[in-house]
């Protein structure tokens, strides 16, 4: 350990401050690398994005005052099932990893409210048993991951506020998504989308206060002639009995699909922070 981080250390533990910043130390493995820092069980929050950590220590679970637990841009290839047993953890940061799958009864959380795994290499086959058990999730950050589909179980989140699906490989929305009344942001640009559930329309995306990003898919025509016309317009076709008469003929025809997107785990160049 560096002579800086072990002074950090050393003062966070003096002065029992909730918060440490682990930023850009060159960290590798989150336990070794920072010896003392299993003790400073006062912490509410550790930052430790833009290292290299592979691994973490299944005894993270040891910090049960923590709330905020950011590991954003390492090497992370898995991560310990012990995690979702931390009694206050509320929003989770692993975004731009190398996982490939979540632990298993990782939907155990019992407080977790935001999850970000953007920038991953998850798909549909990706996720645990109980992973939509987390009834008290807010918000979901899935982007730029390899999901082709999404599990209908996705409607039990009924506390989702916000759900970005951006830049997968998506060829259809379940129309569960529909039981999600309390969503306000939708993202699901960059996939390869053809059509929407007429469900979708039971959701109020629409106004100043909602956000719903759809670009850059390769919507049927009348959908993407109400695109042209605006988010609003989009609502009310899928709505219609015309577009329910027309969605079903679509689905039963089994229309090709669109071709997969490059691989996104080429595209992604890691980033320092400023």
């Amino acid at each position: 350990m560096s002579n800086k981080l072990k002074k950090v250390i050393e003062e966070n533990r003096d002065k029992r401050d909730p918060e440490l910043d682990l930023v850009d130390r060159g960290i590798v493995q989150l336990g070794s690398d920072v010896p003392g820092l299993m003790q400073l069980n006062h912490l509410t929050r550790i930052t430790a994005s833009h290292n290299r950590i592979a691994s973490i220590p299944a005894n993270i679970a040891d910090f049960i005052n923590l709330e905020i637990l950011n590991l954003f841009n390492n090497c992370l290839e898995e991560l310990p099932s012990t995690l979702s047993t931390m009694p206050k953890l509320k929003i989770l940061n692993v975004g731009m990893n190398k996982l490939n799958a979540l632990p298993r009864g990782f939907g155990a959380f019992p407080a977790l409210e935001v999850l970000d795994v953007t920038y991953n290499n998850l798909n549909e086959h990706s996720l645990p048993g109980n992973f939509f058990c987390l009834d008290t999730l807010r918000a979901m950050y899935f982007g730029d991951n390899d999901f082709e589909t999404l599990p209908p179980e996705i409607g039990r989140l009924k506390n989702l506020q916000i759900l970005s699906l951006r830049e997968n490989d998506l060829v259809m929305l379940p129309k569960e998504i529909g039981d999600l009344i309390r969503l306000r942001e939708l993202h699901i640009q960059g996939n390869r989308l053809t059509v929407l559930p007429p469900e979708l329309g039971n959701l109020d995306l629409v106004g100043m206060k909602q956000v719903f990003k759809a670009e850059n898919n390769p919507w049927v025509t009348p959908i993407a002639d109400q695109f042209q016309v605006g988010v609003s317009h989009v609502f009310d076709y899928i709505r219609s009995d015309t577009y329910k008469f027309l969605y079903g003929r679509h689905i039963a025809a089994g229309a090709q699909l669109p071709p997969k997107t490059t691989d996104k785990s080429k595209k992604i160049s890691r980033v320092k922070p400023k």
